[in-house]
């Protein structure tokens, strides 16, 4: 398994924008997909983006297509989601995940995961 660590949550208002960073400890970071999810209270877990291995194919959920955008950078065993033009529904626990092999916007066929950031939106 990989270990995955986020960072750049944090309070903004509505309109901003953040940009989360999931750092990644293994020398074979390029072998793994990486998704985005979060958690808001009360809800169940939701995908929010994903990013293949090559970083070619990319998918959003339609809540965030035209305001989020995911990137990786192989060399620094790194993955972004920046995100603009946030909305109040947009505030969660943000997590990202790591599997091996193809992307998928399937929290149950990622095996490893991050503990988590917390975003907070305010109106």
């Amino acid at each position: 398994q990989v270990q995955l660590v986020e960072s750049g949550g944090g309070l903004v208002q509505a309109g901003g924008s953040l940009r989360l960073s999931c750092a990644a400890s293994t020398r074979t970071f390029s072998d793994y997909a990486v998704g985005w999810f979060r958690q808001a209270p009360g809800k169940e877990r939701e995908s929010v983006a994903a990013i293949s291995r090559n970083g070619i194919t990319i998918y959003y959920a339609d809540s965030v297509k035209g305001r989020f955008t995911i990137s990786r950078d192989n060399a620094k065993n790194t993955v972004y989601l920046q995100m603009n033009s946030l909305k109040p529904e947009d505030t969660a626990d943000y997590y990202c995940a790591a599997k091996p092999g193809t992307v998928s916007m399937v929290a149950s066929r990622y095996e490893s995961w991050g503990q988590g950031t917390q975003v907070t939106v305010s109106s």
